[in-house]
């Protein structure tokens, strides 16, 4: 797929949407004989899916991964829905940050840092990447180039690494799909991240042979869509968002929570505007807040990166 033809899916009208995911949706099941799951994180993504997917077929189970750093609120939320699995990692979050470093940035971002702080024959081409912006065959690609501001990094008294999703979130999905052979129907949007979207480019919707089989449905779809689905539809979901609002631009938006991964996750709160995830943690969640910025260190990490917190 190319890029103007992801970008005229997501000028789409909604309903035109709904028609599509649902075609995508029956692809999959069917495909699969309706041994599918659908990945569910309590967000309003995945709300949206698995109100779509049971609209369909209402016997398909959800899977939570239980990583104990979602909100309270998600938590709650999650266990007023029916036939929902919650799965615990196998790892936890203060064994990945302790072995494997602090998630800040970007995936992206982390990742760079990662192999800076372990230099190796095998990453030295990535690593000059990441410091130069030049490949291996001297050409310029400014997107790999890492910002001025991480280089601090490299050299500071913190490991950084962008591996907890993969092993606190990932890792309990695939667990699922090998104990049950069921393949996953996930939330993920293009419109999310440039690695989002370039992903979506590569397999479309239903991914049926890559390295991993999965569907993402609502690949085309905007934030714009899954909250405009929400109103339409009445659709139930989790009160740590707020009420659905028109901003100042006339886009809807949340009146709280905008996104709800993981609440001690540091990628892309040095781009909040206003009061930012963990000052709204100490005023919603004081005690969660006193664990995660003293208890755990993130405060002096977010010291380190120049983000306040207090």
């Amino acid at each position: 797929m190319e890029h103007w033809e992801l970008k005229q899916m997501q000028s789409l009208p909604l309903e035109a949407k709904i028609i599509k995911t649902q075609q995508r949706i029956k692809e999959w099941y069917e495909h699969w004989d309706g041994n599918v799951y659908v990945s569910f994180s309590g967000g309003i993504d995945s709300t949206v899916l698995l109100h779509i997917v049971r609209e369909m077929y209402p016997e398909v189970p959800a899977v939570f991964a239980d990583t104990g750093l979602e909100y309270p609120k998600i938590r709650e939320f999650v266990s007023t829905v029916d036939n929902v699995r919650w799965m615990q990692p196998k790892t936890p979050f203060t064994t990945v940050i302790k072995e494997q470093g602090f998630p800040v940035g970007s995936k992206k971002v982390s990742r760079a840092i990662r192999d800076l702080q372990n230099p190796t024959d095998a990453n030295k081409n990535v690593r000059n990447l990441y410091l130069t912006g030049l490949n291996k065959k001297g050409e310029t690609v400014k997107s790999f180039k890492l910002a001025k501001r991480w280089i601090k990094l490299i050299d500071g008294p913190y490991k950084f690494s962008e591996k907890c999703c993969d092993i606190t979130k990932k890792e309990p999905f695939k667990r699922y799909e090998k104990e049950t052979k069921r393949k996953p129907i996930a939330g993920t949007m293009a419109d999310e991240s440039g690695l989002r979207a370039s992903q979506y480019l590569k397999t479309g919707c239903n991914s049926f042979n890559g390295k991993r089989q999965i569907s993402n449905p609502l690949g085309f779809w905007t934030r714009q869509d899954v909250l405009q689905y929400i109103l339409q539809y009445s659709v139930s979901y989790c009160e740590v968002y707020g009420y659905i609002i028109v901003d100042d631009n006339g886009n809807l938006d949340t009146s709280l929570e905008k996104r709800t991964g993981c609440m001690f996750c540091m990628f892309g709160v040095q781009l909040e505007k206003g009061e930012n995830r963990f000052q709204r943690m100490k005023r919603t969640d004081p005690k969660i807040y006193d664990y995660c910025i003293n208890q755990l260190g993130i405060g002096e990490v977010l010291d380190f990166i120049g983000v306040k917190y207090a």
